[in-house]
């Protein structure tokens, strides 16, 4: 007795096989144009497209420049874009209202800024990519500076090969010479900004280079992007009366392009800066001096205060090595470690 089921086969017929040989070959999107993503939100990238330009970077505007809105191809599978991404994209790159294009490829980067959201968090936030500068903001006062989390911040710059420049903000309510002393032994360049005043001698040291910002909430970062960039129309918000901190005013990364030249990436603020990705042996290799003293470290040498004949220690007492310039660098070791 047959079935409904063969019943209703006979009648309608198995389904065609497809036609369509399956192929490992896939499309080498030799026509994607190549641009730098901008902002991301929810899944959709804004992405400037400069064709004729060898950098965007560079900050001269490009004949032909294009914004798009992109989304990800399925070919990326779970490879991430951010911002400072050079992409190449396809699909329908003419920009007007209501478009998608797709990014299919996404280059090599030459600097990734990372970090966790706690120091036991083995999962690794790529905050933006390409970045030259890592400028760390900080105010003087309303809210208080913060030195561990500038230290931090200092760790995951030389981490990810950038340079770092520290911005001390609202020094007219605030002196800066205290934070200034602190960070001197590291050899940190620092810029010292107040209200009403200009930032012309920030916008010296961004010239021409793809600079990122970082620094906690109600630091002035969107103060200063709306100074650097007048037409970024970036909000700013009070410091709570109550609790002393900033309250968050930029939510996402957002690359603006300089009038004098170069980039500048703001990004959202942040209450923590982890530091799980970071190695001891890596973050040594930023200090030339250092490294070379601690090739006499015996192995396993972790380069702290209770390390036995550790290279440093050894230099200091050689005096070719000065003893600020040791407890500034394993204060940096200590902020890694979650003790700074």
């Amino acid at each position: 007795m047959s079935s409904r089921y063969d019943d209703d086969h006979a009648r309608y017929g198995r389904p065609p096989r497809r036609t369509r040989p399956r192929t490992k070959d896939r499309p080498s999107y030799d026509d994607a144009e190549t641009g730098m993503v901008l902002t991301t939100a929810r899944g959709r990238y804004t992405v400037l497209l400069s064709p004729g330009a060898d950098e965007p970077g560079t900050g001269e505007s490009g004949t032909g420049e294009r914004v798009v809105v992109a989304v990800k191809a399925r070919i990326l599978g779970r490879q991430g874009v951010v911002v400072g991404d050079r992409v190449g994209v396809v699909g329908d790159i003419s920009g007007t209202p209501h478009t998608l294009a797709r990014i299919v490829i996404v280059e090599s980067r030459r600097t990734v800024l990372r970090r966790t959201a706690d120091d036991d968090d083995p999962v690794e936030r790529v905050v933006v990519a390409n970045a030259e500068q890592l400028v760390i903001v900080s105010a003087l006062a309303d809210p208080p500076p913060r030195p561990g989390l500038i230290d931090r911040c200092l760790v995951a710059a030389y981490d990810a090969g950038l340079t770092p420049l520290v911005c001390l903000t609202k020094a007219d309510l605030a002196d800066p010479a205290e934070m200034c002393r602190l960070l001197a032994p590291l050899e940190v360049d620092v810029v010292v900004t107040s209200f009403g005043s200009g930032p012309a001698a920030l916008d010296a040291r961004l010239r021409n280079r793809t600079s990122v910002l970082v620094g906690h909430s109600g630091v002035g970062k969107s103060t200063l992007m709306n100074a650097l960039v007048p037409d970024s129309d970036r909000a700013v918000q009070d410091v709570n009366a109550v609790t002393g901190r900033g309250r968050h005013t930029s939510t996402s990364a957002l690359a603006l392009r300089l009038p004098s030249g170069g980039w500048i990436i703001d990004t959202p603020g942040i209450r923590s800066f982890g530091l799980a990705h970071v190695r001891s042996d890596h973050l040594l290799g930023a200090f030339a001096d250092l490294q070379q003293a601690a090739q006499r470290c015996p192995r396993g040498c972790r380069h702290t205060w209770s390390d036995p004949e550790c290279g440093l220690d050894i230099a200091v007492a050689g005096g070719s090595l000065s003893v600020t310039r040791v407890e500034s660098f394993r204060r940096l070791l200590a902020s890694r470690d979650g003790a700074g």
